[in-house]
């Protein structure tokens, strides 16, 4: 056969108890009904069953004097893993009277228990094994599993409630035994089973509705704060809304004075082209009027110069052939005329020249006036684009502007209704946990109903007890009443000289007629003489001289006696 492990079959002892020792804790409690003290019994093995539990598997550290092996380490370890075990370890430092670490470590329990968060900072116990390596050996019930589920069943004693007094009670020296016999089963617990299972029943649900107001409280907690980071979002994204709308008018304002700086700079431009176009028109007019009049006198003048010409040269063929006849004075004549020709002429060419140095002044003058047109209209044509386009950038950022805007009215009606969705369910959880606070309080009043039932119930079982003891007083008085009329009758019957009917004659039952056998076996009535089976009779009442009831005839009623002898089956 394997040999099993020692420290595996110590574990599984120690967890047996602590089993034994929480569910007679419970039992006991609901079934006492009132706030339990440190006088309780199962309460004090409670703690002797942890303590036992917390010390196994401890290391024994070296002190000056001695070997120290104590569980106020461990203990002490927790407000550094669970911020809220502080105060109940400088509650523990604090007490007067607590010289020894062991005592400290008794108080510790008694506080935790009161607060019932025993099985919360022994489960942050245990999570952190690297930590309480430095306390337990490795085999240890805290490092193995066996821990884990005596704080799961520590979890039970939350519908306890304790009021013990710490301060002034001598911790350091008790002794811890455990008291096996408070475990022994007996009858009355073997007959309790229904009434254990309706106190499992009420504890299960008044468990179930903790736990379950707990994760609600939770839930509404979460519920809060996310409420609450919402509403902050929310008002974050108002504010941004705010100003994006601020920016949004901003801009709106600023394109419409742009627009209109663009309508009145294009009116003024149009305006300006038109005023130049009328004056290059007006010049262009005039020059060609001038121009018109000047090529006629040019021509004029031409005409005349080519007349005068011809004339001249004319004159002077002429002049030539008559110069013998005419004589000096014709001579005369001609040259005066040539020379007022020739004035004439000059004076023609002068005044060409000046109407050519105007046409040309003129031409300049168009030339100029089409250049400022050309370079109008360019820039007339550079400011529209720089207009259209600024316009275009404007719109652009308008229409993104809108979207955004879209955008977050999008997201706040989003926001609005994640936050109307959280509302409802806040609501209905808050409902949900103000009908499970109305169902907790049922239960208490039927757990207030049923204690009161319970001290019913044994009040009536305690008059029932009297009535039956009663009772069986009479029926020991009806008995020996009875004893002495068999004995009277017994007499007369000897006197009367009947006789038994022998057991070979007695093959069957008188009433049923069936044949004896081992399961039929025979009593014989000692007043009418008949012989019956046990089958047939029945009949029992109980003596208090017999420690089991005697079996009565069914004719006569007389007392029946098994027939002992050797030929009987």
């Amino acid at each position: 056969m394997a040999v099993k492990d020692p420290t595996a079959v110590e574990r599984a002892n120690l967890l047996n108890m602590a089993k034994l020792s929480i569910k007679g804790l419970i039992e006991s409690a609901l079934s006492f009904g009132r706030t339990l003290d440190s006088d309780y019994p199962p309460l004090q093995q409670f703690f002797v069953v942890m303590e036992h539990c917390l010390k196994h598997g401890l290391k024994v550290k070296k002190s000056f004097l001695s070997y120290n092996k104590t569980i106020w380490g461990p203990l002490e370890l927790v407000e550094k893993l669970y911020p809220e075990a502080e105060e109940i370890a400088a509650s523990v430092r604090d007490l007067p009277g607590l010289k020894t670490p062991l005592g400290r470590a008794r108080a510790w329990l008694r506080l935790a228990l009161m607060q019932k968060k025993m099985a919360d900072y022994l489960r942050y116990l245990i999570i952190q094994r690297d930590l309480l390596s430095e306390f337990y050996e490795y085999h240890a019930l805290m490092m193995e599993e066996e821990g884990a589920v005596i704080v799961g069943l520590l979890v039970g004693l939350n519908v306890i409630d304790a009021n013990l007094c710490v301060k002034g009670e001598d911790l350091d020296s008790q002794v811890g035994v455990i008291d096996f016999s408070m475990y022994l089963k007996n009858e009355e617990d073997i007959g309790g089973k229904e009434r254990n299972v309706q106190i499992a029943a009420i504890l299960d649900q008044k468990n179930y509705v903790e736990e379950l107001n707990r994760q609600l409280n939770s839930t509404v907690s979460s519920l809060h704060a996310r409420v609450d980071s919402l509403e902050k979002s929310n008002t974050k994204l108002i504010e941004e809304l705010a100003i994006a709308k601020n920016n949004i008018i901003k801009l709106q304002e600023e394109n419409h004075q742009l627009r209109s700086e663009n309508t009145l700079i294009l009116m003024k431009t149009q305006h300006h082209i038109e005023v130049t176009k009328v004056d290059v028109d007006a010049e262009l007019q005039t020059y060609k009027h001038s121009r018109q009049g000047l090529d006629e006198m040019y021509n004029e003048a031409r005409r005349q110069l080519r007349e005068e010409s011809q004339l001249r040269q004319k004159v002077e063929i002429c002049g030539g052939e008559r110069s013998s006849t005419v004589g000096p004075a014709v001579s005369y004549v001609s040259e005066d005329a040539m020379k007022e020709k020739n004035e004439i002429i000059g004076r023609l060419e002068d005044k060409t020249n000046q109407i050519t140095a105007t046409m040309k002044q003129l031409e300049q003058r168009l030339q100029q006036a089409e250049k400022v047109q050309m370079e109008a209209e360019n820039e007339d044509e550079k400011f529209k684009q720089e207009c259209i386009s600024k316009s275009e950038s404007l719109q652009k950022e308008i229409s993104q502007k809108e979207k955004q805007l879209v955008q977050l009215e999008t997201d706040l009606k989003i926001e609005k209704e994640w936050r109307q969705t959280l509302e409802d369910d806040l609501q209905r959880e808050k409902a949900t946990s103000f009908h499970l606070r109305v169902e907790t309080q049922q239960i208490i009043c039927l757990k207030k109903e049923f204690l009161k039932l319970q001290d019913k119930n044994r009040q009536l079982k305690k008059m029932c007890h009297d009535q039956e003891e009663a009772l069986q007083e009479l029926a020991c008085k009806l008995s020996e009443s009875k004893l002495k009329i068999e004995d009277i009758k017994e007499a007369n019957k000897a006197l009367q000289g009947q006789v038994w009917l022998k057991d070979k004659e007695a093959t069957h039952c008188k009433l049923c007629e069936k044949e004896f056998s081992l399961s039929k076996r025979k009593h014989h009535c000692r007043n009418c003489g008949e012989i019956f089976c046990n089958a047939c009779s029945d009949n029992e009442l109980p003596l208090p001289s017999s420690p089991k009831p005697v079996r009565v005839c069914d004719s006569c009623h007389a007392f029946l006696i098994q027939r002992c002898s050797s030929n009987m089956p």
